[in-house]
């Protein structure tokens, strides 16, 4: 169909810069393809792979479960353990926050399940983080703060569910 134009390794660090004030404009897109074209002549590149996963979870809004899949894609690429436990915890916590947009019959839930969850890896990450880096628990705390402050975001209970039919 079309012929990509392929970057020089000199742009890489500028368009870096690119993709990540396109995502800070909310044109998430426009930093994955930038990202894309990164990673074409540097596949290892940490930096575009995380910007990426993040450009992916930027989208969860509008299109969860591609967007979902692409961004658990990249987590085994990612060099480190806490890399890939910090960036799984993202994953969750982002799509949480999906679900409480969504706001549709057992959105509340599954957004409790998507932050506990997320609240789980960062623990993971929190256990072997580099010293002097709260992010971990800077995120925990923030999804703990969401389910304390939101008495509607429940684990789904077993005496909700409906019997079957005869």
């Amino acid at each position: 169909m079309f012929q990509l134009k392929t970057l020089s390794r000199e742009a890489i660090a500028r368009s870096l810069e690119k993709a990540e004030r396109y995502r800070l404009l909310n044109e998430p897109a426009e930093a994955e393809s930038i990202c894309l074209d990164i990673l074409q002549i540097d596949p290892q590149n940490q930096t575009a792979l995380v910007m990426l996963l993040l450009a992916f979870t930027d989208q969860f809004d509008k299109r969860l479960g591609p967007a979902l899949n692409q961004a658990r894609e990249l987590l085994p690429h990612l060099q480190g353990a806490y890399e890939r436990a910090y960036y799984a915890g993202i994953i969750c916590e982002r799509r949480a926050k999906a679900w409480l947009h969504h706001d549709g019959p057992g959105s509340a839930a599954a957004a409790y399940d998507c932050f506990r969850e997320a609240m789980n890896w960062y623990e993971k990450a929190e256990a072997v983080c580099p010293p002097g880096n709260d992010d971990p628990a800077l995120r925990w705390n923030t999804c703990a703060r969401l389910l304390m402050r939101n008495p509607r975001l429940q684990p789904a209970s077993a005496e909700r569910t409906e019997p079957p039919l005869e």
